[in-house]
């Protein structure tokens, strides 16, 4: 019976199978006989269908008796064809294409169709481009040279036709005269920024290399108080180079998730919506469009060569209006390619435009737009070693000086407006007025602190009056010396008082460059001496403040233990156009207890007050930043974010006997600064550090780690350790400051439409105190500090180390961040809290 079963089983498998309808064949373009891809092959009413293949093949089978097979592309006019049900054919197929096929569009109401990557062509074509992805790459060559030009500017937007008739401003007239109300549609656009650029590339693929020489540049800027190239580093990192190849497009200090990226299916929805022909040659209109409209990520069209290499010939990429991106109106970026010899696309030009302002639907703001053209591609030409050597960029020493005839004939067919040409004579006009220089002062002195009195400048203005429990009231006043003074020679100094300890303190130093710039801008190459004197609080390294700034005067917790410090210093310095530097020091020290604190130690078993400690130190220290981008402010340098670590190490060394030192000790630091972009998923800060002493010193040599008992938040500190709280001759250290850029907000009903933004932090520090360092086995060494009623309040991290978390939520009106922050270890010693609340504030977009 069983074989039985199985023989009328087989006899209908073999009955069927001879019954198949079987179709195979062909999908060429009728006028050019080129293949057809993700054609649309299916029996008519039916739901049974495949898509052809690259090359135009396809196979569909059935068991149904149909009679025909339709053929259809957007593009195309539908081909149904009759076949012979029951048996295998091969039926080839030519389709016209159909240029009214997109003249109409009927919309029906009914139930929207879920959108679906699956049998989806779209995305069986963005796949195809993704794979081809390495042979488009300009990467893919051995050797690849170029030209580039570019042009970045940027305009206010709608600036009222009244402001140049009132009286203040009347004289300012040629300038607010000059608009352009053709770039933006609808909008009036007053230029204030221009800089042009002409650039030599070159590629070298084993071993890969990259080289930019940088032949004529030219820029002005209207607001000339802040650090000219820093800005400019700035806006050429909002409006970086869009490579659309690249999984992640950097724009506007955010990472974009490029639309052919290795992941895109997963973040876009794609759709065929057209084809065009472009010099003979068939392209795929492809629109995208992101799936969750909060998102970093773009909408718009590309264009896809159907040559079997699916590269890429134009691309306009914007923004939703939706996007978690702030500041930002608009952007757009539109991408041009040009086939080459070799049959590849090139890009051609990229036009990148965006609108800034407070708000969405204002009518004023800020328009900038970079254009960069490229041309005379050489491919696979090989450079003597040479020209791929040494730094990376290279500016010529003639490029600032270029002539106006060097300018028209690299501008080409990219000439500059009559609106752009007069940008360069009226701010040169402008910066000869003696009530525009008045103004900018004005807004130098509010922006940045300091006040300009001829070859002196003020300030800070932030540091003018503080208090704290040792000093009560504090007033300082200081100045220093510009370029107008010298361009070798630097002075500095301030005076402060205390109207509690009623001590002066001070600062004295001088400088002398050795390249002929200031000493406030990169890069540095100086030697400076400084006498001062002067407040410390014993671990207080916080990085959003100077030590004397008013922020400071508010901290939680006891906070009466500080130190007056009289230094005597030396300081080398030299910074490479790499940003390799190392700096050469000598420093004479004493630190004099102050407040509550007290240095005391035991000689035969009785306390004993020790009124200072002196130290005599030399130091080396090293630093590479490589690909280093900053903004030189009058105090500060602004880091501009990247993907390239900073790497630290220093050495110092205490001297006995030197001027007075007491100590000798080696004392070696090294510290690792990275920031890991996690494409969609954001980005997380992770600072890695290490350090270890040699030798026998006293408390206040050791580590003592940073602490912050201010209510900000500070990612260089423990948020919830305090003060003096713990030290250490061996330690390390991890920090993470994860910021998920919204991702999880973005996709809940009503929060996404707050953009709020998530950030994870975690620190941990491990470390310990040596039998040698430790004060309750060596008496004679200064014992560690302890409360009025004898309770100790510095510890040592011999039990386990120390570590907090927390989880915070920013972009709080598009500036602020609250964390809430626990701290998980030691929460036994004296005035700790387990959580706190900690808020900081900061401009990104």
């Amino acid at each position: 019976m069983k074989y039985a079963l199985a023989l009328i089983i087989l006899f209908f498998s073999i009955a069927s199978k001879g019954q198949n309808t079987m179709v195979s064949g062909t999908i060429t373009d009728a006028q050019t006989n080129q293949s057809l891809p993700f054609v649309s092959v299916s029996f008519p009413g039916t739901s049974i269908g495949v898509n052809s293949t690259n090359d135009g093949k396809y196979a569909i089978t059935t068991g149904k008796t149909y009679t025909q097979l339709k053929f259809s592309l957007v593009g195309y006019k539908a081909v149904i064809r009759t076949i012979i049900a029951g048996r295998e054919q091969v039926i080839n197929v030519k389709m016209q294409a159909d240029v009214q096929a997109l003249a109409t569009v009927n919309i029906r109401a009914g139930k929207k169709k879920r959108y679906t990557n699956k049998d989806n062509p779209a995305v069986e074509l963005i796949r195809q481009v993704i794979a081809h992805k390495a042979t488009n790459r300009m990467e893919n060559y051995d050797y690849t040279e170029y030209q580039q030009y570019e042009k970045l500017q940027f305009s206010f937007i709608n600036v009222s036709d009244k402001l140049a008739e009132r009286k203040l401003f009347h004289q300012y007239k040629f300038l607010l005269d000059n608009r352009d109300t053709t770039n933006l549609p609808g909008k009036s656009l007053l230029p204030v920024y221009l800089e042009e650029k002409l650039t030599q590339s070159y590629y070298r693929k084993n071993p890969e290399t990259t080289k930019k020489i940088i032949e004529g540049e030219k820029k002005v800027n209207i607001v000339n108080f802040v650090d000219e190239e820093g800005v400019n580093n700035y806006l050429n990192r909002m409006y970086s180079e869009v490579d659309i190849y690249s999984n992640n497009i950097f724009l506007m200090t955010n990472q974009f998730l490029s639309p052919i990226a290795d992941g895109a299916p997963a973040f876009y929805k794609f759709f065929i919506t057209d084809t065009i022909e472009v010099d003979h040659k068939k392209l795929v209109e492809l629109s995208f469009t992101p799936r969750n409209g909060n998102d970093m990520l773009f909408e718009g069209l590309i264009f896809i060569t159907l040559d079997g290499r699916y590269g890429v010939q134009k691309a306009r990429l914007s923004i939703n209006k939706n996007i978690n991106l702030n500041w930002v109106r608009s952007m757009e970026a539109d991408l041009t390619y040009e086939k080459n010899p070799d049959e590849r696309y090139h890009l051609s030009k990229s036009d990148m435009k965006a609108s800034f302002g407070i708000n969405k639907n204002g009518q004023r703001g800020i328009f900038g737009e970079r254009t960069i053209a490229y041309s005379n591609y050489l491919i696979n030409v090989p450079r003597p070693d040479s020209t791929y050597a040494g730094e990376k960029i290279v500016v010529n020493k003639t490029a600032m000086k270029q002539s106006d005839q060097f300018w028209s004939d690299t501008r080409g067919r990219d000439t500059l407006t009559g609106v752009e040409a007069n940008v360069y004579k009226n701010v040169d006009s402008l910066q000869t007025m003696s009530s525009y220089k008045r103004t900018m002062e004005t807004i130098n002195l509010f922006a940045v602190g300091f006040k300009t009195f001829g070859p002196v400048e003020v300030g800070p203005l932030g540091d003018l009056y503080s208090f704290n429990p040792v000093e009560g009231s504090r007033v300082r006043l200081g100045g220093r010396t510009t370029t107008d003074f010298s361009t070798r020679y630097y002075l500095e100094t301030y005076g402060a008082y205390g109207f509690k300890d009623q001590k002066l303190k001070y600062l004295l130093s001088a400088a002398y460059s050795f390249n002929n710039k200031s000493i406030y801008k990169f890069p540095n190459d100086y030697i400076k001496a400084t006498i001062q004197r002067d407040t410390r609080i014993p671990g207080e390294e916080l990085a959003f403040t100077q030590p004397d700034a008013f922020a400071l005067s508010f901290t939680r917790g006891v906070n009466d233990k500080y130190l007056y410090n009289d230094y005597y210093k030396l300081d080398y310095v030299n910074e490479f156009e790499n940003h390799f530097s190392y700096s050469l020091g000598f420093k004479s020290w004493k630190q004099t207890p102050a407040g509550s604190l007290t240095f005391i130690n035991q000689l035969n078993n009785i306390p004993n007050v020790v009124p200072e400690i002196t130290t005599t130190e030399l130091s080396l220290n090293l630093r590479y930043a490589p690909h280093e981008q900053l903004v030189q402010g009058k105090l500060y340098r602004i880091i501009i974010p990247s993907k390239y670590p900073i790497i630290s190490l220093d050495y110092h060394q205490g001297v006995r006997d030197l001027f007075g030192g007491g100590y000798n000790y080696e004392n070696l630091r090294l510290k690792v600064d990275k920031r890991f972009y996690l494409s969609q998923l954001g980005y997380a800060d992770v600072t890695v550090e290490g350090g270890y002493l040699f030798g026998q010193v006293p408390y206040p040599l050791l580590t003592i780690h940073n602490a912050n008992q201010t209510y900000t938040f500070d990612f260089d500190s423990y948020n919830l350790m305090n003060f003096l709280e713990f030290v250490s001759d061996h330690y390390a250290s991890v920090k993470v400051d994860y910021c998920l850029n919204g991702f999880i907000l973005n996709k809940i009903p009503l929060f996404k439409k707050l953009k709020l933004r998530e950030y994870i932090s975690f620190k941990a520090l491990y470390g310990g105190v040596r039998d040698e360092n430790n004060p309750a086995l060596h008496p004679s060494l200064l014992q560690y500090p302890v409360d009025q009623n004898g309770i100790p309040e510095t510890f040592t991290l011999s039990r386990a180390p120390y570590t907090e978390g927390g989880i915070g939520i920013g972009n709080i009106f598009k500036i602020f961040r609250i964390d809430l922050v626990e701290r998980f270890d030691y929460l036994n010693n004296p005035n700790t809290s387990k959580f706190g609340i900690r808020g900081s504030a900061w401009f990104d977009f």
